[in-house]
């Protein structure tokens, strides 16, 4: 990439303004360590992303004259120099970011709230927000324009009308309207994913829970449910979306609880009585994978599918980010086996951040967790959370290989590994193009 084409630094003033530097090329951060973007890295904002700042922290640059890496405190503007913050991406489902925003985050003052952060730029030829990031799924459900909020509240008010006394309604009634959960919308819409929330306990103890955090760290993004919901009631609101909604998928443990699999017996049951109910749509379901025999059970139930969690494809680092309460990592390695020994499809929802996700003993771990387990899919979904907290506690010390020779490097490993995003319909489990299906245009 030549580097007066390279994009541009973009800096916030103390009113959240944007602006793109006239001189200062655009880095990225793999890791503790700043970066240029590759060629192969960047492309145009997605469409239904969003800009935001990151506070009280000065952005690094490219200095092509001085031919280094700087931390830019202010800018001029007229005969003053005003204070500037850094600027970050949270990019639209579908897509992986390659590189953090580059910033000195040394000076943060603040723990960042529990969103992606994405290295973000100005492409002052083609005058566009530009992004280090890759395409992985092209399910278009998910797209924010999809979700018009002016016709969901009464779809909200005639659900609840029908069913006034379902609490799992009235949770995902809150998840749709209070957080903006697209998942629970569509329960609504009565289309695509809908959420089956079942369980108010977890055992691990994530350091980005989105559900329950300690008072002393950011906040989490929405509430847990706060009850266990009968058989009776997820059949209640989840048979109508197998049997009426287009492209139908239920999953418990998507969203606003612990980990379903603390709830089997109540899961087992329900699905069971779902699978009698109805031959169409698939029954999917998102955990830690901490028990394998919990996890047979539900797969004898009728389950079509499985999505376990992971940060890290080795036990140390997987350890020190889901803080495990009376299993192993091993366990859930295990649970894979078991999953996909039973047929079903079986996923890794793989929580990647540049630096850790691309280390070198990382891929090789990956790869051998795909030869021994026969995952399907890895599920490439970008970490939320405070991305110099997470390096911290990580202790990473080093950059990787890069995001993209990560992606490559797997693919060339195990052409049939899926890359994706989101759950899948048994009807598109396996797609005739799988082994072209990275990179996406």
């Amino acid at each position: 990439m030549k580097r007066n084409s390279a994009p541009k630094l973009l800096y916030a003033d103390a009113q959240g303004n944007i602006y793109d530097h006239p001189e200062l090329v655009m880095a990225g951060m793999n890791g503790p360590e700043a970066v240029l973007p590759e060629d192969a890295e960047i492309i145009p904002l997605p469409e239904g992303s969003r800009i935001f700042t990151i506070p009280a922290t000065p952005p690094m640059a490219w200095d092509t004259e001085r031919n280094r890496f700087v931390t830019v405190d202010s800018v001029r503007r007229g005969k003053r120099r005003i204070p500037i913050q850094a600027v970050s991406a949270f990019m639209a489902p579908g897509y992986v970011r390659t590189l953090l925003p580059a910033c000195d985050f040394s000076r943060k003052k603040v723990h960042l709230p529990l969103w992606s952060y994405t290295a973000v730029g100005w492409d002052e030829e083609r005058e566009r927000f530009v992004v280090a990031a890759s395409r992985v799924d092209t399910n278009d459900n998910w797209n924010p324009c999809n979700f018009d909020d002016r016709k969901l509240d009464p779809l909200v008010r005639k659900r609840l009308r029908e069913m006034p006394d379902n609490r799992l309604l009235e949770q995902l009634a809150r998840c749709a309207v209070d957080y903006h959960c697209f998942a629970a919308k569509n329960l609504f819409f009565r289309r695509w994913e809908a959420p089956l929330p079942v369980s108010p306990a977890c055992n691990s103890r994530c350091l980005g829970c989105i559900s329950l955090q300690p008072s002393d760290c950011c906040p989490s993004n929405q509430e847990r449910i706060s009850f266990v919901p009968t058989p009776e009631e997820i059949v209640e609101i989840a048979l109508p979306h197998l049997l009426e909604a287009p492209d139908p998928i239920v999953s418990y443990g998507q969203g606003c609880e612990g980990d379903p699999i603390l709830q089997a017996d109540v899961v087992a049951e329900a699905t069971r009585r779902l699978k009698q109910g109805s031959s169409r749509g698939t029954v999917n379901f998102n955990s830690n994978g901490s028990m394998p025999d919990r996890v047979r059970m539900l797969c004898d139930a009728g389950m079509d599918s499985m999505r376990f969690s992971m940060n890290s494809a080795r036990e140390e680092y997987y350890n020190r980010y889901y803080r495990p309460v009376g299993y192993t990592f091993d366990n859930v390695v295990e649970s894979l086996r078991v999953a996909k020994e039973k047929g079903l499809f079986t996923m890794i929802n793989y929580l990647v951040s540049p630096g850790l996700s691309d280390d070198e003993e990382e891929v090789a771990a990956l790869l051998k967790l795909i030869a021994d387990t026969g995952v399907d899919m890895i599920q490439m979904r970008n970490l939320s959370i405070d991305p110099h907290f997470y390096n911290r506690r990580m202790g990473l010390h080093k950059k990787g290989i890069g995001m993209h020779r990560m992606l490559q490097r797997v693919k060339r490993e195990f052409p049939r590994i899926q890359f994706g995003y989101f759950n899948r319909t048994r009807e598109n489990f396996y797609p005739p193009d799988l082994e072209k299906g990275w990179p996406i245009p």
